[in-house]
């Protein structure tokens, strides 16, 4: 029996322990520990690129080796890490990787090229205006239109999200369409 636990990391994971069946199931629990010092070790994520992967150049690699000739007379243990040099070495060499920084790692569903192009332009407005560059109409514009679209781009995930989930979750689509229909504000009376 061979049980595995797979980290991107090496030292994340600690004391693993087979523990014992699970009911009447063939399988047994795994337990193990989640080292917090190795997951706080860099600000910077390496991540793999995946947009600029050559994954038939990473098939070929793996495809060409004479898997039965490599493997042969080994052991689970060493011909898994025969096929994980081999593996990483195919990776490498394709898939390239790339610094993604803390605050840029998780950005927004609905922040698409486009609009992060009309916050940057809007970061760049406020800056040059606080600066002396940039007259106040312009930056008003800016600020303007970068906030009208981040707007439409909100209200159109949550439209879309409501739409996928109308069948399971009936009562936030229904309350939404109640909230689109209600009139915003009051007439007052004709003899005010």
């Amino acid at each position: 029996m061979l049980d595995l636990v797979l980290t991107n990391k090496d030292g994340l994971v600690g004391d693993v322990k087979l523990k014992g069946g699970l009911g009447c199931s063939d399988h047994e629990m795994v337990e193990f520990r989640i080292l917090r010092a190795a997951r706080r070790a860099h600000s910077k994520l390496p991540t793999l690129d995946f947009r600029r992967a050559d994954l038939g150049l990473f098939r070929d690699l793996l495809g060409r080796l004479p898997w039965d000739k490599a493997l042969e007379g080994r052991g689970a243990q060493d011909s898994w890490l025969v096929f994980k040099g081999h593996f990483l070495q195919a990776q490498e060499r394709c898939i390239p990787t790339k610094k993604k920084s803390g605050k840029n790692t998780k950005r927004p569903p609905w922040m698409n090229k486009e609009l992060l192009g009309k916050v940057k332009q809007k970061k760049e407005a406020c800056r040059g205006w606080k600066q002396g560059q940039v007259a106040w109409e312009e930056y008003r514009e800016t600020v303007r239109a970068a906030s009208d679209q981040v707007r439409k781009a909100k209200a159109l995930m949550i439209e879309l999200n409501l739409a996928k989930d109308v069948k399971g979750n009936k009562k936030s689509f229904y309350r939404y369409v109640s909230d689109k229909r209600k009139t915003r504000g009051k007439c007052g009376s004709p003899l005010e």
